[in-house]
């Protein structure tokens, strides 16, 4: 290919033309997305003096700006400074400094906004409408902007925008950067709970310019919500707001605030949890007045709005408080338990300073004494303690532990070692009593004191000792019960046993108690019959008694008339016998031949003497003769001697056949004569004397006796 060649005057005209158009005639072509600021070299005008803005077409910048199309400005004339609109992105904000304008007044650290500046785009009207020079209190959020940097520089977090300024003016401006990335003023104030965070937060609020604070203040007081929380600078200060810390605060939200008008400081909100309250102690308001009285000497309460602690604390929740402001003192409500035991701490940790008490007792002994103490705060009574003691530690420190050491020291004076542990529950029950009223003072409720055991040091072995023997003891009686519940245990077991060795019986038992009913039905039949029978034979007896009576009262006067006729004989035949003594003579020798004759014994001697006689026949037969042997006699006598019986003893014959009819007539009537009863005489005459009872009879001789006594030696 060959290369084109373009003839020279082609090429001087298109020069020609290029100046002609662009440099005398000036066309400008500005895009839809740029903006252009036109600086004037020269004007009849003459030139600007203190300012860089030529309001009235003087050389300088002019303040408008030429925007997208094609304009014409001879480059004799003008000079063109064409750049891309502003763009401040989502979520970011740009801050401004103006470089011509009202110098701000010594109160003052940023411009005044100008509403009729249109948000910095109307250069005009900024100046015109007293817009100051200076770091702008006005910021440009997000959006799109046609701004004359050379009024306006522009400062963004990667940039500074601006037009035909010096080096030192750049640096200062980059400072000024420098300090908003510091502060992240580049981004608004976002507030929110962070997901690892349970807490919420508050921003505190410090304002930078407006005026300074009234003497003695150092918080600002709040100007109401009609600044929309410090994102309209102006309108903050035409309410009366001060530079400084604020009392209002920002809770959750975005905040498009201006971080060289005011910086936020991140705190958390103030949580007041369950059990607790909070008694707030105010750094700022006007003196109140006292509403505890004249009679409480230990500090004032005042209401809200007032410096000073405040009557009324905060209950359970989340408030959003300054702390710049004032602080909160939590107080427990709930019961606070206090250790005096250095190897212990309470759940609230107010207890960490505390130990053992160290006492000495009536006997000597040193020990340690370990206390609990268990006390409440009336919520309503919180801010007096507050106020009287400053917080809970204090208390804790410089009141209760002199308070409850004091108390057991003394106690421990007036009890033995021994007595301390026995009489616990007693001292205790005295110590919540008296103690009680000690609290009270300080608005302190008491609850309940509990003593621990007496410690001794290492070293010291007396205390321990004596625990050890009143352990002992205890175990001796602990092993008494044990021993009669075993007892009392083993003979419950041993009714168990009883009770399951029935129930396996029980089948038995009921039959044997079957048994037992029906033998018992027999036998009180059997027992009916019986008695029925005793009754039958005891009727039959009584008839046959009565029978048998009645036969023996027959028989007996039957027998009764037999002796009195057989006692009328032997009356008859005493008389007949001339004398008693020859009757009973007479008897015996019967009586003795009947026995002779029984036994078979040869009484008759095989040789008989005989002494004479009528007729040779032996005497003492029935004819009896007059003349009896010698040996008759002799017999006779002998056997009367034998008998015991003594011839001299034998009286008259005296009894009659009618006394012995007496005494028969006396027996069926059941009437015993008298021994002394005279006895009427046979022969009608008087009465012979009474009877009297012959003497006692020896010993009888046996029949052996009789038989030998009457069998001769030797026969003859």
């Amino acid at each position: 290919m060959g290369v084109i060649l373009i003839p020279l005057y082609i090429l001087i005209a298109v020069a020609v033309l290029y100046l002609l158009i662009f440099k005398i005639l000036g066309l400008r072509i500005i895009g839809s997305n740029e903006v252009a600021v036109v600086e004037k070299w020269w004007s009849r005008k003459g030139s600007l003096k203190d300012s860089i803005i030529a309001l009235h077409g003087e050389a300088g910048y002019a303040p408008d700006l030429l925007r997208g199309g094609m304009h014409f400005k001879s480059a004799l004339m003008y000079k063109i400074h064409k750049y891309p609109l502003i763009t401040v992105p989502q979520g970011q904000i740009a801050y401004l400094f103006a470089r011509d304008g009202l110098p701000l007044a010594p109160t003052q650290t940023l411009g005044e906004v100008v509403a009729q500046a249109n948000n910095f785009q109307d250069v005009r009207g900024f100046l015109q409408n007293g817009g100051q020079r200076g770091p702008q209190r006005g910021i440009l959020r997000e959006g799109t902007y046609a701004i004359n940097l050379a009024q306006f520089i522009v400062i963004t977090p990667s940039d500074i925008k601006a037009i035909g300024n010096s080096r030192s003016e750049r640096a200062e401006i980059a400072s000024m950067q420098q300090t908003l990335l510091e502060r992240d003023a580049f981004r608004p104030v976002v507030i929110m709970a962070n997901a690892s965070d349970t807490s919420d937060i508050v921003g505190i609020v410090t304002v930078h310019d407006g005026m300074p604070l009234e003497q003695g203040e150092i918080i600002a007081p709040s100007v109401g919500e009609g600044h929309s929380s410090f994102q309209d600078p102006e309108r903050f200060l035409e309410l009366g707001g001060r530079r400084g810390k604020q009392l209002q605060v920002l809770t959750d939200g975005t905040y498009y605030i201006n971080r060289l008008f005011a910086t936020v400081e991140f705190r958390p909100k103030t949580v007041v949890p369950i059990g607790f309250v909070g008694v707030v102690v105010s750094f700022f308001g006007k003196e109140g007045v006292d509403t505890t009285g004249e009679d409480y000497k230990h500090g004032e309460l005042v209401e809200a709005g007032c410096k000073g602690v405040l009557e009324k604390p905060l209950m359970p929740g989340k408030y959003a408080f300054n702390t710049d402001a004032g602080r909160v003192v939590l107080v427990p409500t709930t019961n606070i338990i206090l250790k005096w035991n250095k190897s212990e701490v309470g759940d609230h940790k107010y207890d960490e300073n505390l130990t053992e008490v160290d006492i000495i007792t009536k006997d000597a002994f040193e020990p340690s004494l370990p206390l609990s103490v268990v006390m409440h705060i009336d919520y309503k009574q919180a801010p007096w303690v507050i106020q009287r003691f400053g917080d809970i530690n204090m208390l804790v420190n410089q009141s209760l532990d002199p308070l409850v050491s004091a108390y057991f020291k003394d106690v421990a004076q007036t009890k033995t070692l021994i007595e301390l542990i026995q009489e616990r529950s007693a001292i205790r029950e005295r110590a919540v009593t008296e103690m009680r009223n000690k609290f009270q003072k300080y608005n302190l409720q008491l609850e309940e004191v509990l003593i621990g055991t007496p410690r001794s040091s290492h070293a010291d072995v007396q205390i321990e000792n004596i625990l050890t023997q009143l352990r002992e003891r205890q175990i001796a009686e602990e092993k008494k019960i044990t021993y009669q519940k075993q007892q009392s245990a083993a003979e419950s077991e041993k009714s168990l046993r009883e009770a399951q060795a029935v129930a396996e019986q029980q089948n038995f038992l009921t039959k044997s108690k079957i048994q037992i009913e029906i033998e018992g039905n027999n036998g009180a039949a059997m027992a009916s019959r019986a008695e029925q029978e005793a009754n039958q034979i005891i009727a039959l007896a009584k008839a046959n008694a009565s029978k048998v009576r009645l036969e023996g009262e027959a028989e007996a006067s039957k027998e009764s008339n037999v002796g009195l006729a057989k006692a009328q004989a032997i009356d008859a035949q005493v008389r007949a016998y001339g004398g008693a003594e020859y009757r009973v003579i007479q008897e015996v020798a019967d009586k003795l031949t009947d026995a002779i004759k029984n036994s078979k014994v040869d009484i008759v001697p095989k040789t008989v003497v005989n002494m004479g006689g009528n007729d040779g026949q032996p005497s003492g037969g029935s004819n009896g003769g007059g003349s009896n042997t010698v040996m008759d006699t002799l017999l006779k006598f002998l056997t009367l001697d034998k008998l015991g019986v003594s011839l001299q003893h034998i009286s008259e014959p005296s009894t009659t056949a009618q006394a012995i009819q007496s005494a028969v007539e006396a027996a069926k009537t059941g009437q015993t004569p008298s021994a002394e009863q005279p006895v009427p005489a046979a022969d009608g005459g008087q009465p012979n004397q009474p009877v009297q009872p012959a003497p006692q009879e020896t010993a009888k001789p046996t029949a052996q006796e009789k038989k030998q006594s009457f069998i001769p030696k030797e026969k003859i």
